[in-house]
């Protein structure tokens, strides 16, 4: 594993940007709807004028003063019109964007210099990739790696994400693309995939903290990340190309991060990168760092 931790730093881009950070909040644009919403990393003063940030279009409340309480309630600008939902687009695909009431938006940015890391390695495969995407969401990862021309496995737990990520695959004219769209409990669905004797040339997975399947399955990052990535480095094919796992709102460094997937796949010949995932700032001086990253990638 590399000693040293790696720093993937995501910029603005025409539908998306950071415009500034600060008392424990963040104030982003996506498309045309600008956001002010908590964020608990932003620990420092903001940089731009109280003016700048009363401009937003919506304003997140929580619902307690608790830190990680992503529970609460958007309150619209006066003689703002927020639709329900909006389109931003990132790298030749369309998102609906919506104000949801844990505080999400049904998209998250900084994943982008993963996304276009794994575009790049499926098209300089010299076959189409059999992709996996776990806990995942609203499909940006699916359909970028559909597009570039994998064939992808997406799951998600909710039958609502689901939803939100086939409306996502219309929106990008990809709906004659292969994706197998999943809703089941991540952890049930590796282990019968490994008794079907299915194997994947690439794995992203983005676990929260604490969930439930679609049955009341329990997920508990701190007790069931280790077993879990060993059995899905067990559904990597010998031809695999790579295993990503994101972490939010945990209490420990990448590098233990980068030791869990070390012994997933201590078998297998390759490289671990290991670090976290910014976003750049529109200053460029004030990046806010979003998440925990660790990378398997199969040696060349």
């Amino acid at each position: 594993m590399t000693s040293l931790p790696t720093i993937l730093s995501c910029p603005a881009w025409d539908d998306y940007a950071l415009i500034d950070s600060g008392d424990e909040r963040k104030l982003e644009r996506y498309g045309r709807v600008t956001v002010n919403r908590p964020d608990p990393q932003a620990l420092w003063k903001p940089a731009l004028s109280q003016d700048v940030w009363q401009r937003a279009d919506a304003v997140f409340q929580n619902a307690s003063d608790r830190d990680e309480d992503e529970n609460g309630s958007w309150q619209t600008a006066r003689g703002k019109n927020v639709p329900q939902s909006w389109p931003v687009t990132i790298d030749g695909i369309t998102m609906q964007c919506q104000l949801m009431s844990f505080r999400h938006m049904g998209l998250f940015p900084e994943q982008r210099p993963h996304w276009q890391w794994m575009v790049k390695t499926i098209k300089e495969s010299n076959r189409p990739l059999k992709i996996l995407n776990l806990f995942g969401y609203t499909g940006a990862a699916s359909l970028l790696a559909a597009k570039a021309g994998a064939e992808v496995t997406h799951l998600d737990a909710s039958k609502k994400a689901i939803q939100w990520a086939k409306d996502n695959q219309a929106a990008s004219n990809l709906t004659n693309a292969p994706i197998r769209w999943i809703c089941d409990d991540a952890k049930a669905f590796v282990a019968r995939e490994i008794r079907r004797g299915k194997t994947y040339d690439g794995i992203l997975l983005d676990p929260p903290k604490f969930g439930r399947g679609p049955e009341g399955e329990v997920w508990r990052f701190e007790t069931d990340i280790n077993d879990f990535l060993v059995n899905c480095a067990a559904l990597l094919s010998p031809q695999a190309r790579f295993m990503i796992v994101t972490a939010y709102a945990l209490r420990f460094s990448s590098a233990a991060l980068g030791h869990v997937l070390y012994d997933a796949v201590a078998r297998r010949h390759g490289q671990i990168d290991h670090g976290e995932l910014w976003l750049e700032d529109q200053s460029g001086h004030r990046p806010l760092p979003t998440s925990l990253f660790a990378r398997w990638t199969a040696k060349a």
